[in-house]
């Protein structure tokens, strides 16, 4: 692991970001660990860092935008500064009847270049109800960006995706719990 990639991970860990547990993700699957970046997103000087290293990475793949969107409750915090520091407009995503829809009076315009950001991805259900969004209302999708992909790159979107992080904890349906894991009480600490 890189330095950066240690001061990444650093940030989790100091901000308790990163969790050791049993837990239950948001896709009903069980994992060891757990990215709770709630925490991380208390303190703005690790926020302000994160976003700056996740626009380095987006910078680096010449992905091009002038709106960002994040799917509430996770990518707000980190949403909102990458576009702070992008001096681009930020808007959200909420949940209405169990489905991610744009409100408030949130609008994009055809062929308005989006970036999704998000903050941690497993399987990418949030992010590809986005992109759909974004679709549905003619925007252009520029990519995704988020500050962990815990499928170590294996969740693909099509359009371009980056991250800070690419770590594979393992996961594990509800009836396949190892032994090891489910002796821990478990915890769905929200996402």
């Amino acid at each position: 692991m890189g330095s950066r990639q240690q001061e990444i991970l650093d940030i989790f860990i100091r901000t308790r970001a990163l969790l050791e547990g049993h837990f239950v993700l948001r896709s009903g699957l069980h994992s060891g660990h757990y990215f709770q970046c709630a925490q991380v997103c208390q303190h703005m000087e690790a926020v302000e860092r994160l976003a700056e290293l996740l626009l380095e990475n987006i910078r680096a793949q010449g992905i091009k935008f002038i709106t960002v969107l994040a799917p509430a409750m996770g990518g707000l915090v980190i949403g909102q500064e990458v576009a702070r520091q992008s001096k681009v407009r930020y808007i959200f995503a909420e949940k209405e009847n169990n489905i991610l829809v744009l409100r408030r009076g949130f609008t994009l315009a055809p062929n308005e270049a989006v970036l999704i950001v998000e903050d941690v991805v497993t399987r990418g259900g949030r992010v590809n109800e986005c992109i759909e969004l974004v679709r549905k209302a003619g925007g252009q999708l520029a990519g995704v960006a988020m500050l962990v992909d815990r499928s170590a790159g294996t969740t693909r979107f099509d359009i371009p995706a980056v991250s800070l992080l690419e770590l594979s904890f393992p996961t594990f349906p509800a009836e396949a719990v190892p032994e090891h894991l489910a002796k821990i009480p478990v915890q769905k600490p929200g996402s």
